[in-house]
């Protein structure tokens, strides 16, 4: 998954794609990528069918990946790549990061780059002006090395990764006597370089001195030290410097918010987050890559500045058949052989429509006008759309341009029309294991005339018992198509390749009215068997839009 989709155009056919809108996705993305040297992406709106998969198989070319909402997502957005950060930094660190590069929020993360908590600008100030316990540093187990840092000192004795688990931080500012009176074993003692006073620390059993002022420390109290388990750390720093800094020595894990954050992945939908969003009133939120780990950064204001995703349509141009969120999208293309709808563009676009049986044989025209070389998968691919479309040719919407640029291709693939047709064809109607929904959904379309929206579905097969048999699945299964799509009507056509006949199923009030008049047909018949009828671009859906028009 690519981690940007800035220069990306996506080349899309319609939903429930059939053979020519996946093949002419492909065939096209890689004639623009040949032309212009940029990134056009094929995709494909719904799953492939049993006939298509047959033929990316044959001529050995990977599915589209899967694109089934086109709005603007996280990825589409300039996301602030903010490095995370270990937890094991001290707070000064986080602050001086922060400050360094104007950030209001630092991501936590682990070795593998898995988010752990973020902590803000106002959890430093809260860390500073808050905390009065002399015991913060050990409940925070503090490493020693953050000591160091932040007190930009110098080990003298002892283990810097070792982590502070136990006693109070003090400074030794009494004579000895004193000091024996509120010295316990595990203290950090901060002092000067008064000897008497290094000794009695290190006799009281403290973990560690911190000597301040760069004063030397005597061989004597670095022997007695380590003798005794006692750690040294030599500052520049004064007592007073050195007791306001120790505490931004404390990691940020102490701190950082942990528990219940808010996180969106790159693939999100803006429309999705801004609502949330909205709602919190933090200023920065973490987002996560495609794995789940940390990516970056977004505040709101980032929002305003998404991309839309570029596309290009092939084999359609009416947003029922469309992708969702197709009227977010920079429609940049069309290359259909369909009749004109009702798509609307916020700026002007290439719109390449030819009344031809298919958008394979528009793609191989622009091959040829455009002088690239079309390779032996992209022409078995071009065919096989054509083929498909056509019915081999069968199709009242097939021309002479379809069948010469079919066999040319054919040519190409180093395969014979009619007998790879049968082949491909024989793949496609088995579909003995599939459910009805997924033959319902191989080829189905909406159409929308006035007010009345419906939904035409097709399958085709090489016998009239293959098709009995999907009649018996489908009947049933096209109430809940209906529910689930709001049409007034719904029509399926179960088309004989072979007889070049289809017989029509209906569902929905005033669908079988609609279907008799549209086919001149007896109004008592029952079945609607139309003969010599297999396309539904140019049989099927200009004779009931001429009907619904002249109700």
């Amino acid at each position: 998954m690519p981690l940007s989709s800035e220069k990306v155009v996506n080349v899309i056919g319609h939903i429930n794609p059939d053979t020519d809108s996946i093949c002419s996705a492909i065939a096209y993305a890689r004639l623009k990528r040949e032309i212009t040297g940029e990134n056009y992406v094929a995709k494909r709106a719904g799953q492939i069918n049993a006939e298509t998969r047959f033929v990316l198989k044959k001529f050995g070319v990977l599915p589209p990946d899967y694109m089934n909402d086109v709005r603007p997502q996280v990825i589409d957005i300039d996301v602030g790549r903010v490095k995370g950060v270990g937890e094991d930094i001290s707070l000064k660190k986080a602050w001086e990061l922060m400050r360094e590069d104007a950030l209001q929020t630092l991501p936590i993360v682990d070795e593998s780059q898995y988010l752990k908590g973020l902590i803000t600008i106002e959890d430093i100030a809260k860390s500073y002006m808050d905390v009065y316990d002399s015991r913060i540093i050990a409940n925070a187990q503090t490493p020693f090395r953050n000591i160091v840092e932040t007190l930009g000192g110098e080990m003298i004795s002892g283990d810097s990764d070792e982590m502070i688990k136990t006693g109070k931080c003090l400074i030794a500012a009494a004579n000895p006597d004193l000091m024996e009176s509120y010295i316990e074993k595990g203290d950090i003692v901060i002092l000067g370089n008064r000897y008497e006073s290094q000794l009695c620390a290190i006799e009281m059993g403290a973990k560690c001195i911190i000597v301040c002022d760069g004063a030397p420390v005597s061989f004597t109290i670095t022997k007695l030290a380590q003798d005794k388990g006692c750690f040294i750390i030599k500052t520049p720093y004064d007592t007073f410097t050195a007791s306001r800094l120790i505490n931004q020595s404390i990691p940020i894990r102490f701190f950082m918010k942990s528990e219940n954050l808010i996180t969106f992945g790159l693939g999100e939908f803006l429309d999705d987050i801004r609502d949330v969003m909205a709602k919190k009133r933090y200023r920065d939120f973490p987002i996560l890559d495609w794995n789940g780990k940390y990516f970056g950064m977004i505040s709101r204001r980032r929002l305003l500045g998404a991309r839309k995703k570029k596309l290009i349509l092939v084999d359609h141009n009416e947003p029922s058949q469309a992708v969702d969120g197709i009227e977010d999208a920079e429609l940049l293309e069309i290359i259909d052989h369909h009749r004109i709808g009702s798509i609307e563009t916020m700026s002007p676009v290439f719109f390449r429509n030819q009344p031809l049986g298919c958008t394979a044989t528009i793609i191989y025209q622009m091959y040829k006008e455009n002088n690239i070389n079309v390779t032996p998968d992209i022409a078995g691919l071009l065919c096989s759309a054509i083929l498909s479309d056509t019915l081999v040719y069968r199709s009242p919407t097939c021309t002479e341009t379809d069948r010469l640029a079919a066999e040319e291709l054919a040519g190409i693939a180093g395969i014979k029309t009619h007998e790879y047709a049968m082949e491909m064809f024989a793949a496609g109607s088995d579909l003995s294991s599939k459910s009805p929904e997924e033959i319902f959904y191989q080829d189905f379309k909406k159409f929308v005339v006035g007010e009345q929206t419906f939904g035409v579905g097709q399958i085709t097969a090489m016998t009239s018992k293959e098709l009995e048999a999907i009649k018996e699945k489908l009947t049933p299964y096209m109430q809940k198509a209906m529910a689930d799509h709001e049409v007034s009507m719904l029509f399926f056509m179960l088309t004989d390749i072979l007889q070049a006949s289809t017989e029509l199923l209906y569902y929905g009030s005033g669908a079988k009215e609609l279907a008799l008049e549209a086919f001149h047909l007896p109004k008592d018949a029952d079945t609607i068997i139309l003969k010599n009828t297999v396309s539904r671009k140019k049989q099927i859906i200009p004779a009931m839009m001429m009907a619904l028009q002249e109700e």
